[in-house]
């Protein structure tokens, strides 16, 4: 999609492909964290001044929401992967994991993911509050497919997957490689068969 912005009061237009600079405030947020990416520079990266930025996108954190939601219907969106391919919940979360330690380590100066750790500790409520929203939304999904198993510790399980995750994400970002993640995953797949298994 591309947006026509006025930036000047004597009707100079500036044209940019709003998808393209979605995708490239994605990246920054994703390789450096919400609060380190300024608007000068997000601008300068996107090649418009601050008027036709605030114009497009209301604020910073106007854009990071944008890029949130990219980022998340991706393949970033490793759950919803992981439950299209079918199977049990065990095999699912499982698989949800393995996906993870795939996604996060470091490529192309990126690592971990840009949901949990984008904003961790951010100066921004605003922002803050939209990362937080997004990863309760993910926590909820899990938390609903484990319940058609166990409903009584679908909580509590789902605070196990998400955990994992985080703690996954934050290694990646501390360099920890794909074989480290993968490992971990599957003893982490294993620890939630057993605990799936037990009685409640």
């Amino acid at each position: 999609m591309t947006a026509t912005e006025m930036s000047g009061s004597r009707g100079r237009r500036r044209s940019f492909d709003v998808d393209e600079a979605v995708e490239t405030a994605m990246r920054l947020f994703h390789a450096r964290g919400y609060d380190a990416v300024g608007v000068a520079e997000l601008g300068a990266e996107l090649g418009i001044k601050p008027p036709s930025f605030y114009a497009a996108f209301g604020s910073k954190a106007g854009l990071f929401e944008r890029a949130l939601h990219r980022y998340a219907a991706g393949e970033a969106n490793i759950f919803a992967r992981a439950q299209a391919e079918g199977g049990g919940v065990a095999e699912v979360i499982g698989r949800t994991l393995l996906l993870a330690a795939r996604l996060y380590p470091r490529r192309n100066g990126v690592a971990g993911c840009l949901v949990l750790d984008g904003a961790r500790n951010s100066a921004d409520p605003e922002a803050a509050a939209l990362a937080e929203a997004m990863r309760k939304a993910g926590a909820a999904a899990i938390r609903d497919f484990i319940a058609t198993r166990e409903p009584e510790r679908a909580a509590a399980l789902a605070d196990f997957v998400m955990i994992t995750m985080r703690g996954m994400s934050a290694a990646a970002r501390d360099g920890a490689d794909e074989a480290a993640l993968t490992a971990f995953a599957e003893m982490a797949g294993r620890a939630f068969r057993r605990e799936l298994a037990a009685e409640g």
